[in-house]
């Protein structure tokens, strides 16, 4: 059987529609830099809907912490006085291949600033990973 694959536009289209459900705003509040805590309110309850909803929509599972980091603070290793270690941020970088951590940048690496990161942008570049594996 032939899979459909689908554009990135399609992809986005849908986590509109995902995010407008969970969260409640406005599509046209979802744009592709828009980051799901800063700028559309999403907090860590609303995570767990949009994984489910994400699941529900293009049909694949997600593992416990592969969309969202988890239990980073646990680690002295990833994390120092509420700061971002060398080895975290690479941790991070290799398990989260959907996010720009360049935005992060080296100078301020505050652990609470991570939700930020974490964009529609991220989400449709997740989605796109999972359709073509």
């Amino acid at each position: 059987m032939q899979e459909t694959i689908m554009s990135r536009e399609e992809i986005f289209e849908k986590i509109q529609e995902v995010l407008d459900d969970a969260l409640g705003v406005d599509e046209d509040e979802v744009t592709p830099g828009a980051s799901l805590t800063a700028d559309l309110g999403a907090e860590s309850i609303d995570f767990l809907d949009i994984v489910f909803r994400l699941e529900k929509t293009f049909d694949f599972k997600i593992s416990q912490g592969e969309l969202f980091p988890e239990g980073l603070t646990d680690n002295e290793e990833w994390v120092t006085d509420g700061k971002l270690t060398d080895a975290g941020l690479s941790m991070l970088r290799e398990r989260m291949k959907h996010v720009d951590f360049d935005a992060f940048g080296a100078s301020d690496r505050d652990i609470s600033k991570i939700g930020d990161l974490i964009t529609v942008n991220s989400l449709v570049n997740f989605v796109e990973i999972k359709l073509a594996s």
